[in-house]
Parts: structure tokens; C-alpha cells; sequence
């Protein structure tokens, strides 16, 4: 999808080997967190793994549902046209090229010798099949296909599209959801029962389904003819179950599971002292941020950035999520950055309004400048730490810099409802939440920033920043795009559309019997169990 929204929480990015914070049970220093890509690469081979998801999938069929749980353990299964890399780098796949002739034409043409799981080749006619599936309309990832005209097989291993106006991002798109290729017939012989329990998968990666008890467990399967020789997954099979917060630490620290990616900060708070385990944290493009309403102040652009300056984005790292954060400027993290990433760090270097720690005083000057508003600003929370620790913390930073603030918490249920009820936003100023986008590329995120965006609240409106989103769009010059992205970055945080926090890396927590597996977000899509084996 071209961006997801997490509601709940979800930590899912690379880390790597050696395994984060040392075990003293000290708070780790949010500036000093090391984020790698990877865990140590393992040993030997492994008859078995349990691993943990934070709950059972609904269904196996991506289209219908994309969620976390479906993808970690499809990403083992099913394939993409191109595979996204643990360093978020994209690599040819299924597809073994792709020319662009023109700014409105991809070619892609496929490698020989792939076979789906019942042994059949993957053909020109599964891949347009496959994409023309994706582009459906309630699909999960039919937003990707919006400036998609056509998919056509133009040879017996070429698949040509067309599209509407130039799409920088749709290479990106194929290495996630959109470019996951099925197997027609079987997909249309089992019709809606495709993705449930009783049935097989239609895929052609590394591991295959095996069996799936409805509640109780999933297990998925070596795939010993699996196509690519080049692949050889030290792990034979791996089986899924679920749990949350307490059961999944004690699950982890007993050795009854051993691994998982996890989906919020408290168990890699409670297992990072544990000898019995290690905890690796990588990069991420998940943010934690405030989205501002425009209902009362926070609609005068002096008002927000006085806020970002004033807010203890530190102290947020520390108290909200124990030090497994670090303060960050941009609403898309550091993960997004899979090319020309000096470019986006000496930018991101410069930019000022979002720093470590509260710069008052200019801020208070802001606030005297907009006229001191009378009323109180209004922060949601859902009762959940993070986002009590952030509204607690803007009450504060409002506090100190001549405004006033009230907390007003939200059911957890209702929460989601921010992003389609207009008039549950017109009950609050500023929504602490975080997002993170499926793609390495900014560009993913800072059409939110565009005029009319459902997701632009404030009423942010530039005909030049619009004019910019469809200029980097459609670059597909790398070092083009990075300098349209770099100066929407600019507009984006000089205009505070959103307030940038924290960053959350993506954590993965392996028992002591186990290591291999990317600490990534690419675990939603690159078959990080082919890289799971025995410690050395």
C-alpha cells in the first residue's frame, strides 16, 4: 500500500547482530541506540522454530487483508516481482529486469525456470493475472494501481504496463503487496476459499504451507524444490502461534518460542535484561507524531512550530518508550532512505524546528507573535503509555510557553475514528499517533501534505508544494527525486502539517538456540525465515 497506518502500535524494522542495549536493565540512551540490519548469520540447521505473531491471521489471502500477521508469515511463502533487501535496497526477482522506454511505459521481463509450489511454471499470463487482481477495487493494494493504464503480456516472458502520468514509486510498489505473483488456476479453482485454513497457498517462494489449525496454530514448510538454488533455508519448518505483552516474555524467556518481530516497546522492555534472549533493533520508517486539527489554535502555523520547539522530545524517548526511541525532525523515519541517503541526512542535519530538547524561549516568542490564544488545546490520547506520556507532555511544553492544555482520552476502539469522523476531530486539537509506509522512499508519506488530503487536517494548502509531490512522482531519476523530496521535507516541517517526535525502531527478540533473521520492516516482505538457523 502506498501508506499504512498503525493504529495499535507495530514495530516491525532491520536490526541486527549482537542484539541492542546491553543487559543491565538501565533505561538505554535514545541518542546512543545502534540500528543494524541484521542478526548474526547463522550456524547450521534447524529441524523447527516456534515464533511468535501478536495475533492469529484473519486470512492468508494479502489482497483481502495485508495486515502484520499475514504478511510476516506470507512474506515466506509468496513472492514479489522484485524482493526489497534487509537493507531496504530493491533487488530483481521474479522479474529478472525492467526497462522504462519511456516515462510511461515498464517492461518487465521474467526469469526463466520459476515454478509455483505444485510445480508449474510462473508464466507471463499469472503475473498480468496477478497484478490485475491487485488493482481490483477493494483490493489491499489497489491504491498502488491508480496511475496504472494498462497490464498487458507483450512476449512469453514480458509483461508491459502503462500508466496514466509517470510513477516513481511503482517499482517499489511491485517489491511489496502489488507485485506478489499467484498462481491463476489455483486461485481460481478454490475461489473464496483461497487464504483460509483448508487451503494451500498458491505461491512460489521457500517455504510452503503446511497446515493451519484454526486457534491454535500455522506452520509453514520448506519448500525442498523451491526454485532458486541459491536460496537454502537452514530451517525446516517453522510454526506461528500468538500472544500478546505477558504471555509472549514468558514465551520468549522459557524457550517455548524462539523469535519474534515485536509489535510494541513494552516486551522489548521487559526481555531486553534478559540473559535468556536477545533483542536486536534496526531501522525503521516508523514515527511518532502529533496530527493537528484545525478547530482552534493549532490552525496558525506560529502555534505548531512553537510546540515542536518547546516539546521534550527526549524526554518522550525516555518516558514513553524506555528509552527505545530517538527523537526525530521528519514524519518518515531513517529506513525510508534506500537511496541517495546522504542527501536525505545532510537535509534532515539541517532542518531546526524539531529539537532534542525544548528551545523555549524562541518558542515563547512565537506564541506572542500569534497573539497568545485564550483557549485550551485539546491533546487526545487512548489511554495507552506512549501516546499518555506524549499528551502529558505537550500539556507541559503548552504550559511553559504561555498556552494551556487539557488531555481528553478517547476509547482505544473509537481512536481509528480520528482518520473518517470529521466530527470526533472537532473535538480535539492534536492527535499523538504513529505511521510508517511500506516503501523506502519519503515520497511515500508527503502526499499526506497535499490540498484536501484526508489525511491533511490542519488545512495545510500550497499550490507549489502541490506541484512538487507530482514533479518527485513522476522523477525517476533518483538524484532528482531526493532533491524534490528533500525540499517537500522542508515545507512539510517548516509549516509543522505534522509534528515529528520519535522514531521507533523495528525490534526482533531471538531465543538463545537461534539467530539469522533481518531485524527489518522487510520481514513483511522478504522471506526472512530462509535466513533462520541454530547458533553456532
Amino acid at each position: 500500500m502506498n501508506k499504512t497506518l498503525v493504529l495499535a502500535g507495530l514495530i516491525c524494522l532491520t536490526a541486527a547482530c549482537g542484539g541492542g542495549p546491553a543487559a543491565t536493565g538501565r533505561t538505554p540512551d535514545p541518542a546512543k541506540l545502534t540500528l543494524v540490519d541484521r542478526t548474526a548469520k547463522a550456524a547450521g540447521p534447524l529441524e523447527s522454530a516456534t515464533w511468535l505473531l501478536d495475533g492469529e491471521p484473519g486470512t492468508l489471502d494479502l489482497d483481502v487483508d495485508g495486515g502484520t500477521p499475514n504478511r510476516t508469515v506470507m512474506a515466506n511463502v509468496c513472492e514479489r516481482l522484485l524482493q526489497t533487501q534487509p537493507d531496504m535496497t530493491v533487488k530483481p526477482w521474479i522479474a529478472e529486469k525492467i526497462d522504462q522506454p519511456d516515462p510511461r511505459t515498464m517492461v518487465l521481463t521474467l526469469r526463466d525456470g520459476v515454478t509455483f509450489h505444485d510445480g508449474s511454471p510462473v508464466t507471463a499470463d499469472d503475473v498480468v493475472w496477478s497484478l490485475r487482481r491487485h488493482a481490483g477495487e477493494g483490493m489491499d493494494e489497489s491504491d498502488e494501481f491508480e496511475d496504472v493504464k494498462s497490464v498487458t503480456k507483450t512476449g512469453d516472458r514480458q509483461v508491459t504496463i502503462a500508466f496514466k502520468k509517470p510513477n516513481a514509486l511503482f517499482e517499489q510498489a511491485i517489491a511489496g503487496g502489488a507485485g506478489i505473483v499467484l498462481n491463476e488456476k489455483v486461485v481460481e479453482r478454490l475461489g473464496k476459499e483461497y487464504g483460509t485454513p483448508d487451503s494451500p497457498d498458491a505461491c512460489s517462494g521457500p517455504y510452503t504451507l503446511k497446515e493451519w489449525k484454526s486457534g491454535a496454530r500455522l506452520t509453514i514448510e520448506r519448500y525442498d524444490q523451491y526454485w532458486n538454488k541459491d536460496v537454502k533455508p537452514l530451517t525446516r519448518s517453522v510454526t506461528f502461534r500468538w500472544a500478546e505483552d505477558n504471555a509472549l516474555v514468558n514465551s520468549l524467556v522459557t524457550g517455548a518460542a524462539d523469535g519474534a518481530y515485536l509489535s510494541d516497546t513494552g516486551p522489548a522492555v521487559a526481555l531486553q535484561a534478559n540473559q535468556a534472549v536477545t533483542v536486536a533493533y534496526g531501522p525503521t520508517t516508523r514515527v511518532f507524531v502529533l496530527l493537528p486539527t484545525d478547530r482552534g489554535p493549532m490552525k496558525d502555523a506560529r502555534i505548531r512550530r512553537a510546540l515542536s520547539l518547546a516539546v521534550d522530545r527526549a524526554g518522550i524517548a525516555r518516558s514513553g518508550f524506555a528509552g527505545l526511541a530517538r527523537p526525530w525532525k521528519v514524519p518518515v523515519g531513517a529506513g525510508a532512505w534506500s537511496y541517495r541517503k546522504q542527501a536525505f541526512q545532510t537535509a534532515y542535519d539541517q532542518l531546526q524546528g524539531a529539537p532534542e530538547t525544548p528551545r523555549v524561549e524562541e518558542a515563547k516568542k512565537l506564541v506572542q507573535e500569534a497573539g497568545v490564544p485564550k483557549e485550551p488545546i485539546i491533546v487526545a490520547t487512548n489511554g495507552e503509555q506512549s501516546r499518555t506520556v506524549i499528551a502529558n507532555a505537550v500539556a507541559d511544553a503548552a504550559k511553559k510557553i504561555g498556552l494551556t492544555a487539557q488531555i481528553r482520552t478517547i476509547p482505544a476502539a473509537e481512536y481509528g475514528g480520528f482518520y473518517t469522523d470529521k466530527s470526533l476531530r472537532a473535538q480535539v486539537d492534536l492527535v499523538p499517533d504513529d505511521w510508517y509506509i511500506t516503501k523506502a522512499d519519503p515520497i511515500g508519506f508527503y502526499d499526506n501534505g497535499l490540498t484536501g488530503s484526508s489525511n491533511n487536517w490542519v488545512g495545510f494548502s500550497s499550490p507549489e508544494y502541490d506541484a512538487l509531490v507530482a514533479k518527485a512522482l513522476a522523477a525517476t531519476d533518483p538524484a532528482e527525486r531526493a532533491a524534490d523530496v528533500v525540499e517537500l521535507q522542508r515545507r512539510f516541517t517548516a509549516d509543522m502539517v505534522w509534528i515529528s517526535l520519535v522514531e521507533v525502531p523495528n525490534a526482533v527478540v531471538l531465543g538463545g538456540k537461534v539467530t539469522g533473521p533481518p531485524a527489518s520492516q522487510v520481514h513483511m516482505g522478504y522471506p526472512w525465515a530462509a535466513d533462520l538457523g541454530a547458533k553456532g
